[in-house]
């Protein structure tokens, strides 16, 4: 009996098939599950691996079951389905900017949106479609830098170079024109600016249009105002110009308008305030931070807003900077390289000592290390650098993490004074928090479908734990761990995974073998054929299946190719010489036959010496005797034991 059946839906999600509540099957059924959503078919699971209670989940809105038995009367399937909806993948975010989703099933949407400076490029929304595999209506939209432009009601924002925070192109023009709401003026924060030492110019100007009165000009001013510029009308005209030569990381201002009466917003990069007043009436207090691993620098942590008749800051706003060396006593915080994320300079030698309570250790996660070849940072596992190196890195790595002994690290970075790294995000972000002081490695926890053993009851250095897996289980990672000096393991934990497939069976000398596709998966089929002169001992047929938890095997032992005549060449052309050898001939085995309530692996006539019979029983019934009978070689062949019997072990009700 062979039964293909086709489950889907246009509209909804993909298929959950619960399989199965009842299910009586003999080993010689096949079941298959399949999804027909891609370009091929796809096996989602067969009857190797099928138990009562699976749930089995299709990828797309199509499943085909495919189910054939050679014994009807004795095979049943019984299973549910359920349509659950499918969905689309969460959207890739557009550098310099972001996303946010309203939801990932079909007709939900994605929002983009760019950091100030940049402007999107693409769609601003798109919506998941519903099909077989849902997918997002267009490609993810670019938040780039525009050479330019006309900034109507300009409340709040951020001007930059094209290219940045990377370097800018050459023979660029760009005019921006920024019109603050009526009856307000704007006022300007300088972020940055980086030019080529030759013809490359930035300039600010006091009005709409090219040949207002100038504010700010690049080549009369060396250093840039603390305090800003202020536009004594609504407009203010930006020029940015580039040579054919060299080229920089550019500029990067901040703007915000403010009425009269009212201070202008503040502003501290790297950091935060409070305000007493978000509108920045006079009588405003504000109090700036620095955000972590930064150091408030000039300017005063607070400020006031006075003179009601010209309302001004009382002070400047003081800057965040990432400082050369330290001590500091947080118990969790950051360090970072000089000027992060901008590059550091050459020729530093820093150092910070951290420290936390006595009873405690620190843990170091670096989580970015890009630097020169010739640069160093070095971690010392104490209060100076005479303690014991707990690392020393130069160039770059991935992120990673160090342990202290003690409750004091010293960190030293030192730049080679000869060359200098340039670029954006280059240098290093260390993270570090106060842990537990202990002796011993962390608890590793157990694997599913698997177990550990462990060298020392305690997790003292040294320890090594090696994990195993159940049959039918095979190991994915490393399964030996060791505690390492630092406290931490030598790897990450493995896992126990499901075998689904067999081994190479090999060759066998003297014949072909076609296998029935690439992978050994539960299933597949390989065959051999002996070459000519050759006769075949054992079954040429061996099938990959999987019916137990010892995991997926042959059906069979591997045949032998016998050597039975050669055929000598006739180098006269008149003459044929024929030589017969017989070699381990035997008789075969005759079928034993099916006693009642049994069922045969493979029903044949005959059966070659060294080949098997499994016998199993029909369901209620209990086998007694050997299940494996072996074709034992001899003159005349006989099996190895005689037919087992299915006896009646229970009862059982069918309702249908």
């Amino acid at each position: 009996m062979s039964t293909v059946g086709r489950a889907g839906k246009r509209s909804t999600g993909p298929i959950a098939k619960e399989t199965p509540t009842t299910m009586t099957k003999p080993q010689s059924s096949l079941l298959r599950f399949e999804d027909l959503g891609g370009r091929e078919p796809s096996v989602l699971a067969n009857e190797s691996i099928l138990l009562k209670g699976l749930v089995v989940r299709s990828w797309s809105n199509q499943i085909s079951i495919h189910f054939r038995s050679r014994q009807p009367q004795s095979s049943s399937l019984l299973l549910r389905y359920q349509a659950f909806v499918l969905s689309c993948n969460f959207p890739d975010r557009p550098a310099y900017g972001d996303v946010s989703v309203t939801s990932l099933h079909a007709g939900g949407e994605a929002y983009f949106y760019c950091f100030n400076g940049y402007q999107l490029q693409g769609p601003s929304t798109l919506t998941c479609r519903n099909a077989t595999t849902p997918y997002w209506s267009g490609k993810v939209p670019r938040c780039l830098v525009a050479c330019g432009g006309m900034v109507k009601n300009a409340t709040l924002g951020r001007i930059v170079s094209p290219g940045f925070p990377g370097n800018y192109s050459n023979n660029l023009t760009c005019h921006w024109v920024l019109e603050a709401p009526e009856s307000q003026r704007l006022h300007v924060h300088f972020e940055k600016v980086a030019l080529a030492e030759d013809d490359d110019r930035f300039l600010i100007k006091n009005g709409n249009h090219i040949d207002s009165p100038i504010l700010y000009d690049s080549y009369e001013v060396e250093y840039l105002p603390n305090e800003g510029i202020i536009s004594s009308t609504r407009h203010l005209f930006v020029e940015f110009t580039t040579d054919g030569f060299g080229t920089n990381t550019g500029v990067a201002i901040r703007y915000e308008a403010f009425a009269a009466g009212h201070c202008y917003e503040p502003f501290v990069k790297y950091g935060n305030f409070t305000s007493t007043d978000s509108t920045y009436a006079v009588g405003t207090v504000v109090e700036f931070t620095c955000d972590p691993g930064y150091t408030l620098e000039q300017g005063s942590v607070i400020i006031e807003c006075m003179d009601p008749s010209n309302p001004q800051w009382n002070e400047t706003e003081p800057a965040c900077r990432a400082v050369c060396s330290g001590e500091i006593t947080d118990s969790a915080g950051v360090v970072l390289s000089p000027n992060w994320p901008e590059a550091y300079d050459k020729g530093q030698d820093c150092i910070w000592g951290i420290h936390v309570e006595e009873d405690k250790r620190i843990m170091l996660d670096i989580q970015v290390l890009h630097m020169g070849k010739n640069d160093m940072l070095t971690f010392y596992d104490g209060d100076d650098l005479t303690a014991k190196v707990l690392g020393q890195y130069s160039g770059s790595r991935p992120r990673f993490k160090l342990y202290t002994s003690m409750a004091d690290v010293t960190i030293q970075f030192q730049s080679d004074p000869a060359t200098n790294i340039y670029g954006y995000n280059n240098g290093f972000v260390v993270h570090f928090f106060e842990v537990p002081r202990n002796d011993t490695c962390p608890e590793l926890p157990e694997v599913s479908n698997g177990w550990k053993t462990t060298s020392h009851p305690d997790l003292v250095h040294g320890t090594v734990v090696t994990y195993q897996c159940y049959p039918g289980f095979e190991v994915v990672g490393t399964e030996m761990l060791m505690c390492q000096w630092d406290l931490t393991w030598s790897g990450d934990l493995p896992s126990c995974e499901r075998v689904l497939s067999c081994p190479d069976p090999g060759t066998v000398e003297h014949s072909r073998r076609v296998m029935s596709g690439p992978r050994l998966i539960v299933g597949s089929t390989v065959q051999y054929i002996c070459n000519k002169g050759y006769s075949l001992s054992g079954n040429s047929l061996l099938s990959c299946y999987h019916r137990d938890s010892t995991g997926p095997k042959w059906s069979e032992k591997l045949p032998k190719c016998i050597l039975v005549s050669i055929e000598l060449p006739n180098p006269y052309l008149w003459m044929c010489v024929y030589l017969c050898y017989i070699a381990d001939s035997y008789e075969p085995c005759r079928n034993p036959g099916t006693p009642p309530y049994t069922i045969q692996s493979s029903e044949k006539h005959v059966y070659q010496a060294g080949e098997t019979v499994r016998f199993s029983c029909m369901s209620g019934y209990e086998l007694q005797g050997e299940p494996v009978l072996r074709c034992v070689p001899g003159h005349p062949s006989k099996w190895s034991h005689p037919p087992p019997q299915c006896k009646g072990s229970l009862c059982v009700l069918q309702c249908s």
